[in-house]
């Protein structure tokens, strides 16, 4: 049995452990309160400028007559040979399998692009260190490269998460819509964690590029949280006071839409054409701001699940050491006894 002061240190151990997991776990619920609002607040603009692309649609060419073409460069379909795919992770651990399914997805993604030329940019320290391990760093392919299929690592956005700002994710997607209209790549994909609640997330590849339909979502790969795991956020959820419904912004989106569906003549300080030829790209970045926002708010959830998790399973060996240790120490009186009487019995 072990020592009574061996099993006192690792109860003092386990309770300091205890105290970092459930700080933890608390910082993680604020900053969930803050990425869940940030995701809200970037929702009416992504939604009114969704319904102003579906007006302008109604009321603009997107189509040559003559051939059936599209005008715009990002609606262009082509053959899927050089593909770029964005893999959201996060900075830090402790997050649970967070990361791990992430990359996980990536693979099976990758698997299935197999024979394809695939250029990866890692937003994320994790995703940036599994990948830079696994795939040679490279630069970006050219429109006249003849190199053989393969896949690289072509660039790398590491503590960009702590804060997403727009004016960078603007630069970062600005460079794949040039590429793609170009013809360097053939299609754009964001693998992420999408957000809508605590209990409400799911892990999924978007194409983003080329655009097939305004306000339509082209889902390539996904996977639901298992109910085990919605059980388990639910409880963290609960104990650290995080609402479990997604924010009700029906009515915004409600009064966004009718924009799309009023049947009146808007008048456009430009025409039409040239404002869905300007807008078009900004659809594509706030794409791509939306599901940076929303990762940023899995990651919270997932690391104050995982936290909760610690912490109860840190009750639960303070528990069981302190079982030991009393019984540890009723054996050891109970020796000292039998020890004094004995002694005792032999003196008599």
């Amino acid at each position: 049995m072990a020592n009574i002061l061996d099993i006192r240190r690792r109860i003092r151990s386990v309770t300091n452990t205890r105290q970092i997991t459930k700080a933890m776990k608390m910082v993680s619920a604020a900053k969930l309160r803050r990425a869940q609002e940030r995701a809200l607040a970037a929702r009416p603009y992504a939604q009114m400028l969704t319904n102003v692309l579906k007006s302008l649609v109604s009321r603009a060419e997107i189509y040559d007559p003559d051939t059936g073409d599209p005008k715009h460069p990002l609606l262009a379909q082509r053959s899927e040979r050089n593909v770029l795919l964005f893999v959201v992770t996060g900075d830090k651990g402790l997050a649970g399998a967070f990361n791990t399914n992430i990359l996980k997805a990536a693979s099976r993604f990758l698997e299935s692009k197999r024979g394809k030329n695939i250029e990866i940019e890692a937003i994320g320290r994790k995703g940036r260190d599994f990948l830079r391990r696994r795939y040679p760093v490279a630069p970006p392919r050219t429109a006249e490269s003849q190199e053989s299929p393969r896949t690289t690592l072509v660039g790398e956005h590491v503590g960009v998460l702590s804060k997403v700002e727009y004016a960078m994710v603007s630069e970062m997607a600005g460079r794949a819509i040039d590429r793609y209209s170009n013809g360097e790549i053939d299609s754009v994909y964001v693998l992420f964690n999408e957000f809508k609640s605590v209990i409400s997330q799911r892990l999924i590849v978007e194409r983003v590029l080329p655009i097939e339909q305004v306000g339509e979502v082209s889902v390539a790969q996904a996977e639901e949280m298992s109910q085990k795991e919605k059980e388990r956020a639910l409880e963290a959820a609960k104990e650290a006071g995080i609402g479990i419904r997604p924010g009700d912004t029906r009515e915004v989106d409600a009064a966004a839409a009718k924009f799309a569906t009023a049947q009146v003549d808007y008048i456009y300080e430009q025409s039409p054409e040239e404002l869905f030829r300007s807008l078009l790209p900004k659809y594509v970045v706030i794409q791509v701001f939306r599901a940076l926002l929303e990762s940023v708010a899995a990651e919270h959830a997932a690391r104050m699940t995982a936290m909760d998790a610690a912490t109860i399973n840190a009750t639960d060996m303070i528990d069981s050491l302190t079982l030991a240790m009393n019984r540890a120490r009723q054996a050891k009186i109970t020796k000292e006894i039998i020890e004094i009487v004995s002694g005792a019995a032999a003196a008599g």
